[in-house]
């Protein structure tokens, strides 16, 4: 059994931004999933995480768990009830931390792959890698900046926050099926990062995403956010 309801800080989290072909999306998404897109491009990326003090709500601060992870996510939308709702695929999450490990995909939602992260914030100036258990990894190197890239499809960025905003339901693949869970952010304030250095092996593999597929298009920068993550029942 899952535990239900987690409460807890986001002390850092920075959002990793690609725009990408949808048809290559399609075909990496379980049914009833489709891409949602931006201007004619699906959009995925990484969520670089650092969570502090997550514990079941209600129970005191000095029983949490701090923890790096990292959640490679694709935007998406599906059709129920007559609606369209729309969410992130999260196709793997990686974890400093060996409870998340051992828990994930048993009593947290999603399978965790345990990860050895390297993390150096000096400033405004933040520098982050991991390599996974599975020999995944990813590295950025990125300062705080007040433009947001120009180039962006997004075009600014209100724009980038109001769509990734909408990605608070997250299916992942946990130990039989999918597990879902939603991300409730007592706030919501995004700043722009400009990056130097972006690697990540898994959307440099042309196996899953062939050559011209996906480019990297912006970063964005949150801070001591509040928020829970509640399981809800799977419905699609």
């Amino acid at each position: 059994m899952k535990i239900s309801n987690l409460h807890g800080y986001i002390e850092r989290r920075i959002l990793i931004n690609y725009t990408a072909d949808p048809k290559v999306i399609q075909n990496l998404l379980p049914y009833p999933f489709r891409p949602k897109l931006q201007n004619g491009k699906a959009i995925v990326g990484i969520c670089l995480i650092r969570l502090k003090n997550i514990r079941p709500k209600g129970l005191p601060q000095f029983i949490g768990v701090n923890s790096e992870n990292a959640a490679h996510r694709f935007a998406i939308e599906w059709d129920e009830n007559d609606e369209t709702k729309e969410g992130v695929y999260i196709p793997r999450r990686d974890t400093s931390s060996t409870i998340n490990a051992i828990a994930g995909g048993r009593i947290f939602p999603g399978k965790h792959y345990k990860a050895k992260f390297n993390v150096s914030e000096a400033g405004k100036h933040y520098a982050l890698s991991f390599t996974s258990s599975d020999a995944t990894f990813m590295n950025i190197e990125a300062s705080e900046t007040n433009e947001f890239n120009s180039e962006s499809i997004f075009g600014d960025m209100e724009t980038a926050s109001a769509f990734l905003k909408g990605g608070s339901i997250g299916y992942t693949p946990g130990n039989s099926d999918l597990d879902s869970v939603i991300l409730d952010t007592y706030t919501w304030q995004v700043k722009p990062l400009d990056v130097t250095k972006v690697e990540s092996s898994y959307f440099n593999d042309k196996n899953l995403f062939p050559e011209g597929s996906i480019q990297f298009d912006n970063a964005l920068l949150m801070h001591n956010i509040e928020h829970e993550w509640r399981s809800i029942p799977k419905t699609i």
